[in-house]
């Protein structure tokens, strides 16, 4: 056994570390073990009496140590016999390990990093433009290659490491491999002829990987994310066109959505002359009506494209009735929207309910998020109460309390009992959906909104009592890609959204009607966008024309659907595993 250690222990220790120097430490040991067992056969031939020449040494050691064993050169004392048994064992290990370990490194290893290789291409082929070049494949990167995949839009993934590029390759991710602080990557990457880099890493690495980019050329977009206030100069001095401050896109998108339900039409975006805009059911004479009864179409040109009702969106149909909780998702144009304020609205542009400078809303979570929803609610009147565990966060703000949000005499404190929203923006899943669904039972009829890492909490969230659910890497996504496509695509929802796409060719010519677009893809048409105007009248005889967009709304499941069936003409693999890593719901 001791014998056998110490040979193990002597053939493994030139193997440490791999490589061709290891491959040469063991060729050497394997001669030198010939010549030494070739001097022993010389020695013990001596002993009986035999004289053999080096040759014939050499020859007998190999065919040993080989377990060939001819047996025309034999010992004929013990000590030749044991002597034999001792360089066929010695010869064995070291062929089994020599021979195994040559193929590996003269024929595997090559092969496998040629493999490699061909999997992590180093650059991008000279006709590549109109691109995006990612950094990395955070949630919100993921969310955008999703998107750009589904439009068509080609994108490169750009990775340091060349195993983690040849695993991402496998997935059918585009990869490239680069250091993202050499100009060379860009270079190699066609940076003059990209549409747009998206880099979301430390204010640090973003400000080095634009400046870099710059370095190499001033052509595309570049999109960076920023956490801290001062970094924006920073990436601005680097050369970045567009800066993305997640919490405060966030914070604000809750603090509107707080503030956007009143009687009055309140625009939350644009689509040429289309406007998309909220307005609140509560104290108006539409409560009790279905669509139907109210024809808003024909009195003012108005559509209803959906009704939102405690964070759910229902699809406008004719029967659907309206609820003192439900919130009229509107398409129309400006003066359409006007007329339909004079007919609903009243002087303050309010309901005759709780006015926002007396409302009180609860924050939960001091975060970036928490702070910028509190700071954009008290610029509008809002009265606001923040509460958070650390002191050092909020304590400069007024209306703190600091405690943990799921003890009952912290929430009592903030105000719980006299709110009318919460909203909860903990970084933490785990905690908003636990924080929600307590903030619920407490207060059954109160409005909650919440914020999700993944997407595939959105549904948990909802199940919780949430009324309305955003997450940093939609929210993001969505500004980077409108910031390419110029504000062609509207979050309404996590997982809602308002998008514009060139009319399809199998649709030109069709009558609007006769089109299976709600029934196919679960997208419904609320605009049509042409070179002269916008039309909102879309009757089921409408004939959709050529050069023009539509505007559809519609869930990430329908989106897709509408893409696979009228432009892209199959679904795309790669597409789907996006949606699944990043948790979207199809």
């Amino acid at each position: 056994m001791k014998f056998a250690t110490s040979m193990l222990s002597m053939l493994s220790a030139p193997l440490a570390g791999g490589g061709p120097r290891a491959m040469i430490r063991l060729v050497l040991i394997f001669a030198a073990s010939v010549l030494v067992f070739s001097a022993g056969f010389h020695e013990i031939m001596a002993f009986e009496g035999r004289d053999f020449t080096w040759w014939t040494s050499i020859y007998w050691t190999l065919v040993t140590m080989s377990t060939l064993g001819f047996g025309d050169i034999v010992f004929e004392s013990d000590l030749g016999r044991m002597y034999s048994v001792v360089v066929l064992l010695t010869g064995a290990l070291l062929i089994l390990i020599l021979l195994p370990f040559t193929f590996i490194q003269l024929i595997y290893v090559p092969w496998s990093e040629a493999m490699r290789d061909a999997r992590s291409p180093r650059s991008l082929p000279d006709d590549t433009h109109g691109h995006i070049m990612f950094t990395g494949r955070g949630a919100m990167e993921l969310v955008l290659m999703r998107r750009a995949a589904l439009s068509g839009v080609p994108y490169v993934l750009l990775v340091e490491d060349s195993d983690e590029a040849a695993t991402l390759h496998d997935e059918g991710i585009p990869v490239m491999v680069g250091e993202l602080d050499e100009p060379a990557t860009y270079r190699a990457a066609r940076a003059h002829q990209a549409a747009m880099l998206v880099t979301t890493r430390s204010d640090e690495a973003n400000t080095n990987i634009v400046f870099t980019l710059r370095e190499v050329t001033d052509a595309g977009l570049a999109v960076t994310t920023a956490n801290a206030e001062d970094a924006v100069d920073v990436l601005e001095l680097a050369g970045a066109d567009h800066i993305i401050r997640l919490g405060e896109l966030l914070g604000r998108a809750f603090a509107r959505r707080i503030l956007a339900p009143t009687a009055r039409c309140s625009i939350i975006s644009t689509f040429e002359d289309l406007d998309i805009a909220e307005t609140s059911a509560a104290g108006t004479e539409l409560v009790g009506c279905s669509l139907a009864d109210l024809d808003l179409r024909e009195r003012f040109g108005v559509s209803v494209v959906g009704i939102w009702d405690r964070g759910s969106l229902q699809i406008a149909t004719p029967e659907l009735e309206i609820r003192e909780t439900s919130i009229l998702l509107l398409a129309g144009r400006r003066e359409d929207l006007a007329a339909y304020d004079d007919a609903y609205a009243d002087d303050e542009g309010d309901h005759l309910g709780t006015r926002h400078d007396e409302q009180l809303v609860v924050v939960l979570g001091g975060g970036r998020v928490g702070r910028a929803a509190l700071r954009t609610l008290r610029e509008a009147g809002t009265h606001c109460r923040i509460v958070d565990r650390i002191p050092e966060r909020i304590a400069h703000l007024d209306g703190h309390v600091v405690g943990d949000a799921a003890d009952l005499a912290v929430l009592q404190e903030a105000g719980i009992a006299q709110a009318s929203a919460v909203i909860v923006t903990t970084h933490d899943d785990d905690t908003n959906i636990y924080l929600t669904l307590y903030c619920r039972k407490l207060r059954p009829d109160i409005e909650i909104l919440g914020r999700v890492a993944l997407g595939r909490n959105v549904s948990t969230m909802h199940r919780a009592g949430a009324d309305f659910v955003l997450s940093y890497a939609s929210t993001g996504a969505i500004e980077a890609w409108n910031a390419l496509r110029h504000d062609s695509t509207l979050l309404l929802a996590e997982g809602l959204v308002v998008f514009r796409v060139a009319m399809p060719e199998s649709l030109i010519g069709e009558p609007l009607g006769a089109t299976d677009i709600p029934a196919e893809t679960g997208c419904t048409v609320i605009g049509i966008l042409t070179a002269a105007t916008c039309l909102t009248d879309l009757g089921a005889d409408r004939i959709l024309p050529r050069n023009a967009e539509l505007v559809l709304i519609g869930d990430d499941g329908a989106e897709q659907r509408f893409y696979d069936r009228y432009v892209n003409g199959r679904p795309d693999s790669v597409l789907l595993r996006l949606g699944r890593k990043v948790g979207l719901r199809q």
